[in-house]
């Protein structure tokens, strides 16, 4: 479905934000492997997390939904995972796919996994070898693409792995297969990545000459998973963004999760001039949230590079709308793993940025934006790649035109954001 955007003579309202795509996978997957029972609130209604809770009932664990976005999680342990009668489809979710191999791979039972058009074309290389060196038989398209079918005939080793890349992806798929080892499986990280699953799952952790050293066996317990997951701090950055720069803008967004290795994205905003107030900190679970409001404020450039991509990752493509409106050059570098995601970013973010008449120069790792605070994007259909990050940045832009823009297959932002166009409409009416 194509969505239509008119643009907004003022942004003002409050959001309640969807849960935390991230952490929603996570507890329902460690509440499955908990021995006994969790209640999980506030879970993400998101395509992506259900794709995780059809796979966990799949592998034998009973899932209730009682209703408004609760789960009752009859958590198996980890030698109560049952072999599935058919596929486990991760649907579009590469979260579902790279954490849940490390859980197959650990356990023993052998499964086929599989995937929409746009997660069978995303390469599992990087969790394949590391699975192999812990003894998992895994055959894959290519040696590198889904489906993938696993087995494992001998016990699980110990890995001690260096984190090639920050990926929270890859060290969770080697940390959850440790879980299911005699000895200590050692994740070793140099750039910081998102620390969710070591959080939810207590895992011991090493600060050593600037490494972090994270480990996992079956020596570790893992707890219940009782606790209302925050809202997405991702979610929130499409709405911080728009209301720094719109020039009659007031929003806020209660409980958003701020765990420090995902919202680099808010210093990156704070660095820019953005006019935010951050109140009532407190916890749900093992996560910071608090309430945020942002203001119009007028932007200055800003640099990111290869140090702070982790953090910010999967923002990047709504910074460079607030790059647009800054006054001066803003330059992205060392953010080739976007070339990696539902779509190619990059790509993606060059066509938007053409369409709209935008002065910027692409690159293999990034780019540059030249920024005007009086910019006014012309209108233009953007076309959305089917990915839902780059739909949700095409319409903040469209809100800043002089006349009506479209976004083309708009609907994928039901991948993360079901109620992202509802929310538009509040903030705009």
């Amino acid at each position: 479905m194509d969505y239509t955007v008119q643009p907004a003579a003022s942004l003002h309202g409050i959001l309640q934000l969807p849960a935390d795509k991230s952490i929603s996978h996570r507890a329902a997957m460690f509440a499955a492997l908990h021995q006994g029972r969790s209640t999980i609130t506030n879970f993400s209604e998101a395509a992506d997390p259900h794709s995780t809770l059809d796979c966990m009932r799949e592998l034998g664990v009973e899932i209730e939904e009682p209703g408004n976005h609760t789960l009752i999680v009859h958590g198996v342990g980890r030698d109560g995972l049952q072999t599935p009668s058919g596929d486990l489809d991760c649907g579009n979710s590469g979260t579902t796919m790279r954490l849940l191999s490390g859980i197959i791979a650990g356990s023993g039972v052998s499964a086929r996994l599989t995937g929409d058009e746009s997660l069978s074309v995303r390469t599992m290389k990087r969790i394949i070898e590391p699975l192999r060196a812990m003894g998992a038989h895994i055959e894959a398209r290519e040696d590198d693409f889904a489906p993938l079918n696993f087995r494992r005939d001998a016990e699980l080793k110990p890995l001690h792995f260096p984190l090639p890349i920050p990926s929270a992806q890859l060290k969770s798929c080697v940390l959850l297969a440790g879980l299911f080892g005699d000895g200590p499986t050692e994740v070793i990280e140099t750039l910081p990545s998102r620390d969710h699953t070591e959080r939810l799952l207590n895992l011991a952790i090493e600060e050593k000459e600037k490494k972090r050293i994270i480990r996992s066996s079956r020596k570790d317990v893992v707890p219940g998973q009782s606790y209302r997951v925050p809202n997405d701090f991702s979610a929130a950055a499409f709405w911080l963004v728009a209301g720094a720069i719109h020039p009659e803008a007031e929003i806020s967004l209660p409980g958003v999760g701020l765990n420090p290795t995902r919202t680099g994205a808010l210093g990156i905003l704070q660095q820019m001039g953005a006019d935010m107030e951050i109140t009532n900190n407190d916890h749900e679970g093992a996560e910071p949230v608090a309430d945020i409001r942002v203001k119009s404020s007028p932007l200055k450039p800003v640099k990111i590079t290869g140090e702070v991509v982790p953090n910010c990752i999967d923002e990047i493509p709504i910074l460079a709308i607030a790059m647009l409106f800054a006054d001066g050059v803003s330059r992205v570098s060392g953010a080739e793993e976007l070339r990696h995601k539902e779509t190619d970013r990059l790509n993606a973010l060059a066509e938007m940025l053409e369409s709209a008449g935008a002065d910027f120069e692409e690159y293999k790792d990034g780019f540059t934006i030249k920024g005007d605070p009086d910019f006014r994007p012309d209108p233009a259909a953007f076309s959305s790649f089917h990915d839902h990050r780059i739909a949700m940045a095409a319409a903040v832009l469209a809100l800043m035109g002089p006349d009506s823009s479209t976004v083309l297959n708009g609907h994928c932002t039901a991948i993360s954001y079901p109620g992202f166009w509802e929310d538009l409409s509040l903030l705009t009416n």
